[in-house]
């Protein structure tokens, strides 16, 4: 079975994540996901990140954590490996690139869009952690 690795980015700012949908020319048109993308070989997670964030929204970012990777099949015999990271948005303008629209939500929010299966599992974790991923940023910007 291959196992494909990808990395997204739960960003944050002013307390809000930043969502975005994708394209109608995407897989998976329209559903709702946390924005990233494909590790290339010899690229860390965390390089990849930046990159296809860089490529994606025209944006930087700063990592801050990660969340627990997930397991998703999309297709018979290949399974995706979505890793997440908390993350800041450092500068730029976002710019939508690749996707359709984005979004910036509260907690309350999240549940109302229709997600993509693989991040389904990384909204639950999102919501369940929610209150300690603040106090993280928190302190994390302090650090700075």
């Amino acid at each position: 079975m291959e196992v494909i690795s990808v990395t997204c980015a739960l960003i944050f700012a002013n307390e809000k994540v930043l969502c975005a949908q994708r394209s109608e020319t995407m897989t998976l048109p329209e559903l709702w996901e946390f924005p990233g993308g494909k590790i290339e070989e010899g690229e860390s997670p965390e390089a990849c990140l930046i990159r296809e964030i860089k490529e994606e929204l025209a944006i930087s970012i700063s990592l801050v954590s990660t969340l627990l990777p997930n397991e998703h099949s999309y297709i018979q015999g290949k399974v995706i490996r979505l890793i997440p990271f908390v993350c800041i948005w450092r500068s730029g303008e976002i710019s939508l690139l690749e996707h359709k629209e984005v979004k910036w939500l509260n907690k309350d929010e999240l549940e109302t869009l229709n997600w993509a299966p693989a991040d389904i599992p990384i909204v639950n974790e999102l919501l369940e952690n929610w209150n300690n991923i603040q106090r993280q940023l928190v302190g994390y910007t302090r650090k700075e």
